[in-house]
């Protein structure tokens, strides 16, 4: 819906309740799946407490990310009332009081770390470092050129790390290395999106975009797309063929295929103009839902020939 229309119809305005809840961003804690993704891609899930573990150490993040959201809404509201979007977030639409806000905030990144804390010492330095990425990022990544970029693909490692640490166990290099080409190829995509949101040149109007963008073209962010991309599909093949064959199947292999195909799709949505939020990309889209249900289920397969 463009601005005009969301002045011409105005949603009706949340309770406190509501406002709340929507300021944690539920929608975006899928990303947070990935804390338990890297603990089964190293085989841990089936060991004794780890399970129990790693969930604990996903509801931990799922509670970081929403307290930095609350802080970034803050920070962010001035900006936020001009986007066609993000003014309706409840800090913004003036639904939710800054200040409660950011008591939100800090409790929940206080109620997240003491989580990590309490499942290993390891696990709460990773929280620690977590927060303070995100809100470095808040504060001053997001203005500067490139570095905005890696500072969103560090989360994403920082997940990965996290599930090793709930495991514990060793991730491999190259799985680290899968997730790292993705998280840019995500980073990148969303920078892609916003700068082409209302003109597919990239001449969006200044006030309804970063003014980072303004050092972005679209062939550079195209370059990193691609790149990390192929570092991402590589990488991952060279992980999954590491893996010993499982009763003479080569499952893990196997998982590439819909890992791949799932890369390419979301880069068709990108070029569509899709990614500014991969959340609401991941959770829209039929066929990048049943390529990772097919991952999920060939990896499950591999696992349990191996058991």
């Amino acid at each position: 819906m463009h601005s005009a229309d969301a002045d011409a119809f105005p949603l009706p305005r949340r309770g406190s309740v509501h406002a709340i809840l929507s300021t944690t961003r539920p929608r975006q804690w899928v990303k947070n799946v990935l804390v338990i993704a890297a603990a089964g891609a190293a085989g841990a899930l089936g060991r004794d407490d780890v399970p129990l573990r790693v969930a604990v150490a996903c509801v931990a993040f799922c509670l970081l990310a929403s307290g930095t959201y609350a802080i970034n809404d803050v920070r962010d509201a001035p900006e936020d009332r001009l986007h066609p979007v993000k003014r309706r977030r409840p800090v913004a639409a003036g639904e939710l009081d800054p200040r409660m806000a950011t008591a939100l905030g800090v409790s929940l990144m206080l109620s997240g770390l003491m989580l990590c804390i309490a499942v290993s010492p390891v696990l709460g330095l990773v929280g620690a470092g977590y927060l303070a990425l995100t809100l470095s990022y808040t504060m001053v990544f997001r203005h500067m050129f490139v570095l905005d970029i890696v500072a969103i693909a560090g989360g994403f490692v920082l997940r990965a790390v996290a599930g090793g640490a709930a495991a514990p166990v060793a991730l491999s290099r190259w799985f680290l290395l899968v997730v790292t080409g993705g998280a840019v190829f995500a980073a990148a995509a969303k920078r892609y999106a916003e700068l082409g949101r209302d003109d597919p040149a990239g001449r969006a109007p200044v006030h309804a975009r970063r003014e980072v963008l303004d050092a972005y073209t679209p062939a550079l962010l195209q370059a990193i797309l691609l790149g990390s991309a192929m570092v991402a599909a590589i990488a991952y093949l060279v992980w999954a063929w590491k893996v010993p064959v499982v009763a003479g199947v080569p499952w893990r292999p196997l998982t590439a295929v819909p890992f791949i195909a799932c890369l390419a799709r979301y880069g068709l949505l990108v070029a569509r103009g899709a990614g500014e939020s991969p959340e609401d990309v991941l959770l829209s889209d039929r066929p990048l839902q049943i390529g990772a249900l097919m991952w999920v289920a060939l990896f499950a397969l591999e696992v349990h020939a191996a058991s």
